[in-house]
């Protein structure tokens, strides 16, 4: 239990921080599940048209720090390859 009043102060920072970045993770994965979705079941047009939102998504996410900025990226790079890869073979 914190003693002093700063401390009470960062356990309530810290609490609501915690919800900030639990929320922005779960769009994180939210729109990488939706993106992958579209590439299993083969729809190239509805994925190149969540492309855009997907890449926003992602660095926003990894803009505030919930996910690291590399993770991010190493995920935008697979997902591209993989569109092109689908589109190659329509």
């Amino acid at each position: 239990m914190p003693n002093t009043k700063s401390a009470i102060s960062r356990t309530k920072k810290t609490a609501l921080q915690t919800s900030i970045n639990r929320i922005r993770k779960s769009k994180y994965k939210t729109a990488v599940k939706k993106i992958n979705s579209y590439i299993a079941a083969g729809k190239i047009k509805e994925a190149q048209d969540f492309l855009p939102k997907f890449y926003s998504q992602l660095m926003k996410t990894s803009k505030t720090g919930a996910v690291k900025k590399e993770t991010v990226s190493r995920k935008i790079s697979r997902i591209t390859k993989k569109i092109q890869k689908l589109q190659k073979k329509v």
